[in-house]
């Protein structure tokens, strides 16, 4: 699996929430299948999104600003979330 191309097909035809803060009420609303963090995602934040039961929770090989280009935006993203993957095969990561 192409991560960056996966990640992009599910922005595209799916449900992904970007940003820490939506990420995290993503997930106190029970709606996130998978959670991508950057490898330089804030400590604090993922130690409590992998204390999260349930929960798949990604590093992605690389910084904010790479994520955030894998997603095709041009800002910083640290956390996202995976509502629906749409046509994508990202939730493959599970098995992984």
């Amino acid at each position: 699996m192409d991560f960056n191309a996966s990640l992009r097909r599910a922005i595209k035809t799916g449900n992904v929430v970007l940003g820490q803060n939506e990420t995290e009420q993503c997930i106190k609303e029970g709606k996130a299948q998978v959670v991508v963090t950057a490898r330089n995602c804030p400590e604090n934040f993922r130690n409590r999104i992998i204390s999260e039961k349930n929960l798949y929770v990604h590093t992605f090989d690389g910084s904010s600003v790479a994520l955030g280009k894998a997603c095709g935006k041009p800002f910083m993203v640290s956390a996202l979330a995976i509502v629906d993957p749409g046509e994508s095969d990202i939730l493959t990561l599970k098995r992984a």
